[in-house]
C-alpha cells in the first residue's frame, strides 16, 4: 500500500495572519498553498475576502483562489474534489502542499473521510423554503434540534440554507447529515498530516478584526461591493451574503449608514471568529501557536518549520 501524501495545514480564526504565515512557510519548505477559504474562491471579490495580491504571494503558487464567478454555485463537495486533486498534483511535483484557511468544513472535507453523497429532494426543499418564509427560519432550526441536535447546535439560527439541507437529509434517510460528513475514526489516514492553528488573546484578536475592517474600507470595499451589485450580483446570492458584502450592500441600498455597516461588520466578524474557534478546538490534532510570541509571519513560519522537523 502506498504511503499517504504529506499535508501541512495552517488554520484558525480570521485575522490571525494565516495567509502571511502560509506564504512564508511555503518559501521555507518548498511548498504551494491550497486555499481553504470559502470566499476566496470567488472572482472579483478581493478586498472583502482579504485575498492576497500577486505581490503578497511572493511567487508562491496559490490554488483554489478565483475559481468561480460570484453568481455560480460551488459546493463543499466540489471543493473537496478540486482540493484533493490539487494536493496530489503538488506532491507529484515534489513540492509540499499547504492547506491554508479558516473555513472549517473545507478543511475537514480534505483531511478526513467526508461523504457528500447525501440524497436530495427539490420539492421537499421548496416546501421548507416556503415554510421559512411564512413562519421564520427559527422554527425550522428548532425542528432540526429535535431530529439532529448536533447539527442544530453547530448551525446559526439564521443559516437557512444549511438548516433546510439538514432537515432534507434527515427526511430522506432518517439519519443526521453528520452521518454523511463525520470522519470515520477507524478509516485509513488520508494524509501524513501536521496541523497548526493560529490564535491569540480574545481582546487582541478583536482589535485585529476591527483594524482589518477599517483597512478594507480604506482600500475600497464600498466600491468593490458597488461594482458587484452593478454587474447584477444580487444580495440573495451565497457569495453576496459573505462578511463584508452583505453589510456594505445594505448600506449601498440605503438601509443603514456607512458607520452602522462598519460596526455591524465588525460585530459579525467577531462572532464568526468565535464560531471558528469552537469548531477548531474540537480537533486534538491541531498544534496551537500564538503569533504574539513571534516577531512577524516569518518567525512563526520558522517555528513551524522546526516543529515539522521534530
Amino acid at each position: 500500500m502506498n504511503e499517504p501524501l504529506r499535508l501541512v495545514v495552517i488554520t484558525g480564526p480570521t485575522a490571525t495572519g494565516k495567509t502571511g504565515v502560509g506564504i512564508e512557510l511555503a518559501r521555507l519548505i518548498g511548498g504551494e498553498v491550497v486555499s481553504a477559504d470559502s470566499m476566496m474562491i470567488y472572482r472579483r471579490m478581493d478586498i472583502g475576502t482579504a485575498k492576497p495580491s500577486v505581490a503578497e504571494m511572493q511567487g508562491v503558487p496559490h490554488h483554489l483562489i478565483d475559481v468561480v464567478d460570484p453568481g455560480e454555485e460551488f459546493s463543499v463537495a466540489a471543493y473537496q474534489a478540486h482540493a484533493e486533486q490539487v494536493i496530489a498534483d503538488i506532491d507529484q511535483r515534489g513540492a509540499v502542499p499547504l492547506l491554508v484557511g479558516g473555513t472549517g468544513l473545507y478543511v475537514r472535507s480534505v483531511i478526513d473521510h467526508y461523504d457528500f453523497a447525501a440524497p436530495s429532494d427539490i420539492a421537499f426543499r421548496a416546501g421548507l423554503l416556503e415554510e421559512a418564509r411564512r413562519n421564520g427560519v427559527e422554527k425550522l432550526h428548532a425542528r432540526l434540534g429535535e431530529v439532529d441536535p448536533a447539527t442544530s447546535a453547530r448551525l446559526h439560527v439564521n443559516d437557512k440554507r444549511r438548516i433546510i439541507r439538514a432537515l432534507e437529509v434527515h427526511y430522506l434517510t432518517g439519519r443526521p447529515i453528520s452521518a454523511f460528513q463525520d470522519r470515520d475514526e477507524h478509516s485509513e489516514a488520508k494524509y501524513r498530516l501536521r496541523m497548526f492553528g493560529l490564535n491569540t488573546d480574545r481582546e487582541v484578536l478583536y482589535r485585529r478584526i476591527e483594524d482589518r475592517v477599517d483597512q478594507m474600507l480604506d482600500q475600497g470595499l464600498v466600491g468593490e461591493v458597488a461594482g458587484l451589485l452593478a454587474r447584477g450580483y444580487t444580495r440573495n446570492l451565497v457569495s453576496m451574503k459573505g462578511l463584508g458584502y452583505k453589510e456594505i450592500a445594505a448600506y449601498l441600498e440605503g438601509e443603514i449608514s456607512l458607520d452602522e455597516a462598519a460596526a455591524l461588520l465588525k460585530r459579525n466578524t467577531r462572532r464568526f471568529a468565535k464560531r471558528q474557534l469552537t469548531w477548531f478546538r474540537r480537533d486534538q490534532r491541531i498544534c496551537w501557536i500564538d503569533p504574539r510570541q513571534y516577531e512577524g509571519s516569518m518567525a512563526v513560519a520558522e517555528e513551524i518549520t522546526k516543529l515539522l522537523k521534530d
